[in-house]
């Protein structure tokens, strides 16, 4: 699994010759600087997750959220689930929020956004709406004519944006429906259409400051393009290798995003310089980002981990 190390400090030097002679010292072990702790990735499996497709991370709670699909991501079975995990690792309840309970409708959850106290979770065909504290139902918005709601992302004007990938998962894979598109809900659950063509299977979503306006990751691609106000589309960023999923972006304003058929999370600075942030990652999912701690948070769909990397 890949590891990316922070730097800091010197390294030991074990003997200094020094005085007259040809007399060597050694250093007393009281005054050797200690080797600094290189922060390292935090794996997070074995705890009961089932299908993770996201990872948010709640600010405020300081605790990361994870959605568990928990089958078929296109079966309506209202058993998917959302878990909470403390920053360390610690599994802190596993089902917090599950479409077990008598009053939560969950089927195969998706995308998360927090506008204010209310948790948006993408679920199919529609937008569940929780209490960002409490986990208790607030209801649901439904998204007519969508397929595969996928990814949700908050506005700075606190509205949600959703993608509709337009697919539905079969015996035989994934089929196209024709319903692809992308979405902006107001407050009120409103709906406004950003935009239904030529979008190539569209995925993650960002409200993008570096680029002003909608970013969309194409899980039919591997381009990162944005959507104008009239829903026409200009490519940002082609990048390695495609099927990309989740799409965040840093206070300093690095994209990152995250590519199945790369194994990877892919790193594009404002001036569109690509690297490789992470990569050995089997399905990386819906990612998240930690900005406190530099930390990128990555869903591995497949393998039912959440990895936890510092980036640095």
């Amino acid at each position: 699994m890949f590891r990316r190390y922070l730097l800091t400090g010197m390294a030991l030097m074990a003997l200094i010759g020094c005085g007259n002679g040809g007399e060597r010292t050694q250093r007393q072990p009281a005054s050797e600087p200690k080797a600094a702790t290189a922060p390292t990735e935090i794996r997070v499996e074995g705890v009961g997750f089932a299908t993770p497709e996201s990872v948010l991370y709640d600010e405020a709670a300081d605790v990361y959220l994870v959605s568990n699909i928990n089958g078929s991501p296109s079966a309506v079975d209202d058993n998917g689930f959302i878990s909470r995990v403390a920053p360390d690792g610690t599994m802190l309840e596993l089902k917090w929020i599950a479409g077990e309970s008598p009053d939560v409708e969950l089927n195969a959850p998706k995308g998360m956004a927090i506008v204010g106290d209310t948790l948006y979770v993408a679920d199919i065909s529609a937008v569940r709406r929780f209490d960002r504290t409490s986990g208790a139902s607030l209801g649901a918005i439904d998204i007519p004519g969508a397929t595969f709601v996928n990814d949700l992302a908050a506005t700075r004007d606190g509205q949600v944006i959703v993608s509709d990938t337009g697919v539905v998962f079969t015996d035989s894979g994934a089929e196209d429906t024709g319903t692809a598109a992308v979405y902006l809900m107001d407050a009120d659950g409103e709906l406004t259409t950003i935009a239904s063509d030529n979008l190539d299977k569209p995925n993650g979503v960002l409200d993008s400051r570096v680029h002003d306006g909608v970013l969309v990751a194409s899980f039919g691609g591997n381009v990162v393009y944005k959507l104008d106000a009239d829903g026409e589309r200009t490519d940002v960023v082609e990048l390695p290798t495609g099927g990309l999923d989740g799409l965040m972006e840093t206070a300093g304003g690095d994209l990152l995003v995250s590519s199945w058929e790369g194994s990877a999370v892919y790193r594009v600075t404002p001036d569109r310089v690509i690297s490789t942030a992470a990569d050995e990652l089997p399905a990386p999912a819906d990612i998240g980002w930690d900005e406190g701690r530099r930390r990128l948070l990555v869903p591995l769909f497949t393998t039912n981990a959440v990895v936890i990397l510092p980036m640095g």
